[in-house]
Parts: C-alpha cells; structure tokens; sequence
C-alpha cells in the first residue's frame, strides 16, 4: 500500500498524517510505502527532505523573519511561505494586503545562489502577497546575475497574472475595493514587465500563482511547473503506486480545485493509470466535484465524526477512516 496524502491545512502536516496512516496499515499486517505530499504550497521544502539552511531576511510586512531553506548538490529548495507566507503575518486578519511584499522571497533566492546553488527550485504557496513579484525582484537586483541559473516555479494553481487579484487577494484579508486596487496594480505591472523584458506575463496560465511572484519570475527565465509532478518525480510516487494494490491520500478541503494541479488530483490520476484503487480522507467535501475517476473513493472526516472533532484530533480521525477501509475491503475479499 502506498499513503500518499496532503496537508490538512491548519490542522495536520502532511507528514505526520502519513507516518499515523502508515503505521496503522503496518499493525494491520500491510506492508506500507509513506509520502509526504505537497503541491506547492506548505509542505512543499518539507517533502523535499526538509531545511538544512536558514537565512534572515525580510518578511512580508517589513519585520526579519528567519527562513529555512535547502542545498544540497547545487540544488536549492525554498518555500516561498518561509519568507513571504500569509502565516507570518498572523492570517488575513493581520495582513495588509496592500503592502505585504515578497521581497524576502528574492533575498533567500540571492542567498541561495551565493552558496552555490545552480538549480533552485521555488515552491509558491500561502502566500500574504499580491505584489506581482515587484518585491523579489527588487532584491534579486540587479537580475543580469541570475542569467545560467536554472529557475523552477513549483505551482498549484493556474489562475493568470491579473486574476490573482481577484482569486487570491481576499483570502489575504483584501476588501473588495482593495482586490480592485490591486487588480489595476497588476494590470499596469504586467505592461511594465512586457515592456521592460518582452514577457506577458498576464498571458500564460499560472503567473498569478503567489501573488503573481510567478510571472515576476518568469520576467528573468523562470520556469512554471506543476508542484505536484516535481515531488511525485522525485520521490518516485509513480514506480509506487504502479506496484501498489491501494493508494490512500488526503487534504483538508477536497473540492473543484483538488483535480486542478493538487495533491489528491495527482494522485488520482496516477492511481487511474496505473488501475489502481485510491481512497481520499478529506476532512470535508465541497460540492459540487466533477466526475470522479474510476477506483476513487472518498470518505470524509466531517460526515462520519462531526466537525468539532475531525478539527481537534484530525490524524486519529484519518487512521480510523484508514483502518475501516482497509478492514473492510479485507472482509469483503
């Protein structure tokens, strides 16, 4: 068996989840092959083997924030979260949506590339900014330097440049007339980028990832990719399922947007290649889904526990969802 879940946002990390779900399925008699998922967002360093570097640099409302981050054979790791992350702030209620910046996602990018890295790989995700990137790229200044150096922008979304205003910005705390300020900033920013550098960044799917720190960063050679793809590459989560006889997975939220670039959608897609069965621990469902893939299961931690308790003690409601499945498919066997 193969346990392949997400983050359960604000309440379980990925990985603790997998290592409850996988150690449950081992006592069962199973033998179990765990991944700590991420897509992009948080998670996403973690998944990659975790920080082994830390850098302070500025935070996105100005104060030093310190910033875990990865190097290892000239390849960096960093999760823009650590630096510019909507957590840092105390959540949007905290957040001003206005001037929060990424600049110290640029500073961690320079740091990384003063150590020596040649490869850097940039997981965008919970983040507190809709500056376009302005402030990353101030830092990375001036970004001649940078030429050589191989830039992955790790995304989960596929919201353009301009409509990460709208899409984004209010889950940062933004009031409407704010999102409407901010739109008009970015549509003037993407003029400027394509003017400045030939890049239009409000035409290419994913740009407005973060705050449109994705498009910024397409302005000096970077790369989009599907998070997803990235970690499940690297991890080999593919040879796994291909040889599993069942793929457990989870998130928080499982909605519209979980098939678009997101964990339990990229599981599920392997999982259907490959004709094997996956079941989804999610702790709620928000309709309406689209068709689902054939061998996908989904329970949810709300409808069998209630809501008070799926949110205090999520991992033990996810292992006890994971055992009657398996024990129940065993029975029906």
């Amino acid at each position: 068996m193969v346990v392949a879940p997400d983050k359960f946002k604000g309440t379980a990390g990925a990985s603790a989840l997998a290592s409850a779900i996988g150690a449950a399925l081992v006592s069962l008699g199973h033998e179990v092959e765990v991944f700590p998922m991420a897509d992009g967002g948080e998670g996403f360093l973690e998944a990659l083997g975790g920080a082994n570097r830390t850098t302070t640099v500025t935070g996105p409302l100005g104060k030093s924030v310190e910033a875990g981050w990865r190097l290892a054979k000239g390849t960096a790791v960093i999760e823009m979260a650590t630096a510019a992350g909507l957590v840092l702030v105390g959540g949007p209620e905290e957040n001003d949506a206005i001037e929060a910046s990424t600049r110290g996602v640029g500073e961690l990018i320079v740091s990384a590339v003063e150590a020596g890295a040649r490869r850097i790989v940039l997981g965008v995700g919970g983040s507190a900014t809709t500056d376009g990137g302005l402030g990353a790229l101030k830092a990375m200044h001036p970004t001649q330097r940078f030429r050589g150096i191989d830039l992955l922008v790790a995304c989960d979304v596929r919201t353009r440049f301009v409509d990460a205003a709208e899409v984004f910005a209010p889950q940062k705390g933004a009031t409407p007339s704010q999102v409407a300020l901010l739109r008009r900033r970015l549509e003037r920013l993407a003029q400027v980028y394509k003017m400045e550098t030939g890049v239009d960044v409000a035409e290419v799917d994913g740009s407005g990832a973060a705050g449109g720190l994705a498009g910024g960063l397409l302005t000096i050679g970077a790369k989009l990719i599907s998070g997803f793809e990235f970690i499940a590459d690297e991890l080999g989560l593919d040879e796994a399922i291909e040889g599993a006889d069942l793929v457990l997975t989870g998130e928080g939220f499982l909605d519209e947007e979980s098939f678009d670039g997101k964990v339990v959608g990229g599981v599920a897609a392997l999982c259907a290649e490959f004709d094997v069965p996956c079941l989804a621990i999610v702790g709620e469902v928000i309709e309406p889904l689209p068709t689902l893939p054939t061998g996908f299961t989904v329970v949810s931690m709300v409808e069998r526990f209630g809501q008070d308790r799926s949110f205090e003690n999520p991992i033990d409601c996810a292992v006890e969802l994971a055992r009657e499945f398996v024990e129940n498919e065993r029975k029906i066997s």
